[in-house]
């Protein structure tokens, strides 16, 4: 009897610190997606594709405002155009949803800067999707809607 009542002491007990390590989990998970979208944005403003190259998996597909689709190399290969100079990209209101081994990473950010000489300012929204796989985090598709501001 002693040990049916100290079982049913400790399993709540035990229930509230499991619930507590996965949301500490949550939490360290969401501070990580929220560096890589981070990142990503550093990558971009330098032309650094062996940085992007990292983050992206190798079936990414991105989903472009104008509506065009590219896969990881033409992604990367976009990057590499010298006639685009981003002189700010920065995230705003982002939001992370955990799931089982994935993640939807939404936001807005704002960019300006010049392409082909002329100077450019946007706002948009972005989604992105991560997966955990082979020990971390690689965003395997991405969208993003321009915003009127």
């Amino acid at each position: 009897m002693k040990t049916q009542v100290c079982f049913l002491v400790l399993l709540p007990l035990l229930a509230m610190l499991g619930a507590q390590t996965r949301a500490g989990d949550s939490a360290a998970e969401e501070s990580k997606l929220i560096a890589l979208e981070n990142a990503w944005n550093q990558a971009q403003l330098h032309h650094d594709g062996k940085a992007l190259d990292s983050l992206v998996g190798e079936k990414f597909v991105y989903t472009d405002y104008d509506g065009s689709v590219m896969n990881k190399a033409k992604f990367l290969a976009d990057l590499e155009d010298p006639s685009y100079r981003a002189s700010l990209i920065a995230n705003e209101n982002v939001k992370v949803n955990l799931y089982q081994n994935a993640a939807v990473v939404v936001g807005t950010y704002h960019t300006k800067g010049t392409y082909k000489g002329k100077p450019f300012e946007h706002y948009s929204r972005f989604t992105d999707m991560w997966i955990y796989m082979d020990s971390r985090w690689q965003c395997v598709a991405s969208h993003t809607n321009l915003l009127s501001k």
